[in-house]
């Protein structure tokens, strides 16, 4: 990544690198409602910041990605996918590393392989190496931690995992990507359902090993990018929905959305409060299994913060004429 690539995540979101996540969350959430695609049909400019808003949040929503993207920068995600330790006798001290002698992360691993006895050729070469994180699977010995790079005498073949952002829009029904890989474009089929930490298998795509010419596997770990009205929660989805003073008094029937794309009707039952959730059995998230799992429902009455004339005199009208009082149980309250 060139540092002209660098997104300031902070300054996107609207905050300062001492907010706190509650804060990071807010901004969020205020800012996913102002640019969500449903809002702004048609306009390109609001879905490109929406994206934005998502990925600054995937980040900073994460203690240990903020951290690396504070500590690494542009290079955050590099950084977090593995150096040679210092016992293989290279001396690499990342505390104090300069990486802006480089103009992308690639040309900084060709020159540290360089370093390590491999042929990664110089700078700005044809010869491609994977620096995602590897494992290897050898019968041999010896070699470097995270690179993969065995002894020659072994017969080693590499694996890599590489991070694959998915909308929710995307994983529930499964989506088909294609990828490009050191210039090999390759398709890769996400089954329905697929969550944050599920790895999808991608045989005899991984790194090839220089030493010997055997090509490892490809791990793809999915994240889901956050959503402004679902949240995933092991199996089953969860939402908020908001409703009337009058609703939740009297009961009502309500359309919901549904990760379908459609709407269901849901009774609120009378007297219902603030908090309480209401399930809808088989309308959450693509089991791995088979079937689906559920529709959590989180209820929140709403206030209005404008109201007409009419509306007032209703109000006070059964302020004046209401028996229940909801504090009833904080007379006897002590310390």
């Amino acid at each position: 990544m060139a540092s002209t690539d660098y997104k300031d995540y902070y300054s996107t979101l609207g905050i300062n690198k001492t907010a706190s996540q509650d804060e990071i969350k807010q901004a969020f959430r205020k800012l996913a409602r102002k640019y969500h695609p449903d809002v702004n049909p048609g306009n390109k400019q609001a879905e490109a910041k929406f994206k934005e808003v998502n990925e600054a949040y995937e980040v900073l929503s994460d203690p240990e990605k903020r951290q690396k993207y504070d500590q690494f920068g542009q290079y955050w995600k590099q950084a977090g996918q593995g150096f040679p330790n210092t016992g293989t006798g290279a001396g690499v001290d990342m505390g104090g590393f300069d990486f802006s002698q480089y103009g992308s992360f690639d040309d900084f691993i060709g020159e540290l392989l360089g370093r390590f006895g491999g042929n990664p050729g110089s700078r700005g070469g044809q010869q491609s190496y994977s620096y995602q994180t590897s494992t290897s699977r050898q019968a041999g010995y010896g070699g470097f931690n995270d690179f993969g790079f065995q002894n020659p005498g072994g017969s080693t073949t590499q694996d890599s995992e590489a991070l694959i952002s998915l909308t929710f829009g995307e994983a529930f029904p499964g989506i088909e990507k294609q990828l490009s890989l050191g210039g090999e474009i390759i398709k890769v089929r996400i089954p329905a359902g697929a969550k944050t930490g599920s790895r999808l298998r991608v045989r005899g795509k991984g790194p090839i090993n220089p030493m010997n010419q055997q090509r490892g596997d490809l791990y793809l770990k999915i994240e889901l990018k956050p959503h402004a009205f679902f949240q995933l929660e092991g199996d089953n989805l969860t939402c908020e929905v908001p409703i009337t003073l009058d609703e939740a008094a009297l009961g009502a029937v309500v359309e919901v959305p549904t990760p379908d794309n459609t709407t269901a009707k849901v009774n609120i039952p009378p007297g219902i409060r603030s908090g309480q959730s209401l399930r809808l059995r088989g309308k959450g998230w693509v089991l791995s299994t088979g079937g689906r799992g559920d529709l959590l429902i989180k209820i929140a009455i709403a206030s209005p913060k404008e109201i007409t004339q009419q509306e007032r005199e209703y109000y006070e009208k059964l302020r004046d004429i209401r028996t229940h009082n909801p504090r009833s149980n904080l007379e006897n309250v002590r310390l």
